[in-house]
C-alpha cells in the first residue's frame, strides 16, 4: 500500500499520522512542492505525480491560504490533481490546507473564517467514532463551504471541521501536530501571527509539550477509523 504525502512546506510533517500509517503497514512517499529557500518567494512551478499511482493522498497543511495569488502557480494543478484522486477513488486525506484544497477541488470553495483558530479546540461532532470531540489542535485563518454532497462530520463555532465525501476525509485541524512541529511554526512566523491574535505562544507550545502522548493517541484513533469506514467504502 502506497501513500503520497504532499507538504507545501518544508515545516508541515506527517508526526503520528504518518506514524499510524507505518504501523499498519502502509509504504510513505513524500512530495515537497516549496522547499526551505524559496519559502519567502513560494510561487514555485511543480509537476503533480500522477495520483492514480498511489493508494492514498494526504496533502498537509500551509502557511499559505488555497486564495492567495503567490502561490497559485501550484495550487490550481494541485486541485486537478485532487479531483482526479476522488474521482478515481484513491483516498484523499486532506489537512487543515490540504481539507480546504479537497473541498474546493470537488466543487466548494475556500473563505477567510469569521475569526483565525489558534490552540487546542474542541468540536461538536456528529460520529465521534470517525472525528472525536478533541481537543484538536487549530492554526487557520480560512474556512471551506461543503462541497456538493459532501456530508459534514464535526464543527466549530468558526465553521466546518470535517466533511466526508465517497472515500475522502477533509479536516481542518491539525491532527499530525507535534512540539517539534509547532516549534518550527513559531520561529518561522506563527509566533507572531499568534500574538497578533492575542495567544500566548509559550502557553500553547507548552501545552503541546504536556499532552502530546494524547493528543498521538486521539490521531492514531483517527486514522484508524479513516482508514476502516471512510477509504475502504
Amino acid at each position: 500500500m502506497r501513500a503520497l504525502l504532499i507538504h507545501h512546506d518544508h515545516l508541515s510533517i506527517p508526526g503520528p499520522v504518518g506514524e499510524r500509517l507505518t504501523e499498519h503497514g502502509w509504504d510513505l512517499e513524500e512530495r515537497l512542492i516549496v522547499p526551505a529557500d524559496l519559502h519567502h518567494a513560494p510561487g514555485v512551478d511543480f509537476e503533480f505525480p500522477d495520483p492514480l499511482a498511489w493508494d492514498l493522498i494526504i496533502p498537509m497543511g500551509s502557511p499559505w491560504s488555497v486564495n492567495d495569488a503567490v502561490v497559485a502557480s501550484w495550487v490550481a494543478p494541485e486541485l486537478a490533481m485532487l479531483g482526479k484522486a476522488h474521482a478515481a477513488g484513491v483516498p484523499v486525506l486532506g489537512i487543515c490546507f490540504g481539507g480546504q484544497a479537497l473541498a474546493a477541488a470537488l466543487g466548494g470553495t475556500v473563505e477567510r473564517a469569521p475569526r483565525p483558530e489558534m490552540g487546542w479546540v474542541e468540536v461538536e461532532t456528529d460520529d465521534p467514532s470517525l472525528v472525536g470531540p478533541g481537543p484538536w489542535f487549530q492554526f487557520h485563518y480560512d474556512r471551506w463551504t461543503l462541497p456538493p454532497g459532501a456530508v459534514e462530520i464535526a464543527r466549530s463555532a468558526a465553521g466546518s471541521q470535517a466533511f466526508v465525501l465517497g472515500r475522502s476525509l477533509g479536516l481542518q485541524f491539525h491532527p499530525e501536530i507535534t512540539a517539534a512541529e509547532l516549534e518550527s511554526w513559531l520561529v518561522n512566523g506563527g509566533d507572531a501571527h499568534m500574538r497578533a491574535e492575542g495567544v500566548d505562544p509559550g502557553a500553547v507550545l507548552a501545552e503541546v509539550r504536556r499532552t502530546e502522548a494524547a493528543s498521538a493517541a486521539r490521531t492514531h484513533a483517527l486514522v484508524d477509523a479513516f482508514l476502516t469506514k471512510v477509504a475502504t467504502v
